[in-house]
């Protein structure tokens, strides 16, 4: 006798969220029931799929291969199943992306996409956390890093361009030299692959002993604070291109180095390139990273 689609269906959200309390909230029941499940389709498999670890739940070696069979169909199930109560437009795309780039990059371009494809439901999944494509329902994953992910498909979103920023309330364009910088109140994106020492190194300046600093973890954020007036980012054309299209942050720096890098990547099992959607998604963005390239400010003020 094969096991009723709804225990599989609790162990699939069991699997994706570690913790029975938290299935039990997706699913709109109660912890004991999950658990009844859980044990009814663990009998009838006739082997164990989970253990307790404190107040998480871990998959045993045969729920962990159990899981990666199984996960997908569930999740295709539900979507088909959402579909013919009316709730989804067809095609669903997962893309999972920075918040930063989410916030900054991408969201003000998504309308089009939108527009443009209206029987494509898009999902946006703003976080930092790489997705385990074998576990997650995700078709694709602009990922911040340095692009070294073995077999995956990896491809850089855009070379981007490192330079300080500033509010003009705080200074002109142009209007600083690089050693004066550093007695600058400096606002640091401390998970940026681009620092400050770092920038200091090429312009042949030193900070000084004690910086004057704020520091942010999203980019978003140092971006807003520079808008703000709160001090000088040292930030991308990438993130900051609509804040320096509209003058609200310049380079105030004379003869700035200008660092490129390519932090943002565009990443997906080799598999998802078949599917219509993600091909649609990735040339979309494509077109949206050239056309940004032609018109982006470079950081060239002098």
């Amino acid at each position: 006798m094969q096991p009723p689609l709804r225990a599989i269906s609790v162990f699939n959200a069991v699997a994706r969220s570690g913790s029975i309390t938290r299935a039990a909230e997706d699913l709109h029941v109660t912890p004991s029931a999950v658990s009844q499940q859980i044990q009814s389709l663990e009998a009838q498999l006739g082997t164990a799929l989970t253990v307790k670890v404190g107040r998480n739940v871990v998959l045993t070696e045969a729920g962990e291969r159990y899981f990666q069979m199984i996960g997908r169909e569930v999740d295709r199930i539900a979507e088909a199943t959402d579909w013919v109560r009316g709730f989804r437009s067809g095609t669903t795309l997962v893309v999972r992306a920075a918040p930063s780039l989410s916030a900054k990059w991408l969201l003000p371009r998504l309308h089009d996409f939108v527009a443009a494809h209206p029987d494509i439901e898009v999902r946006l999944d703003g976080t930092n956390e790489p997705t385990n494509f074998g576990k997650e329902n995700v078709d694709i994953d602009i990922r911040h890093g340095r692009g070294d992910w073995p077999g995956l498909f990896v491809e850089g979103l855009a070379e981007e361009m490192f330079f300080p920023l500033c509010s003009p309330r705080i200074a002109e364009p142009a209007s600083l030299p690089a050693p004066e910088l550093g007695a600058q109140r400096l606002i640091h994106s401390v998970k940026s692959q681009m620092q400050w020492t770092q920038w200091f190194g090429h312009a042949g300046a030193q900070p000084v002993e004690r910086w004057r600093r704020v520091l942010f973890d999203r980019s978003h954020m140092a971006i807003d604070y520079a808008v703000g007036g709160g001090g000088i980012a040292l930030e991308s054309n990438l993130m900051a291109w609509r804040e320096l299209a509209q003058g609200t942050l310049v380079c105030p720096v004379r003869d700035a180095p200008v660092l490129p890098m390519t932090t943002q990547w565009i990443v997906c099992p080799h598999e998802h390139l078949r599917r219509g959607k993600n091909l649609i998604f990735l040339n979309w963005v494509r077109v949206q990273r050239d056309a940004w390239a032609e018109t982006c400010f470079r950081g060239d003020i002098r």
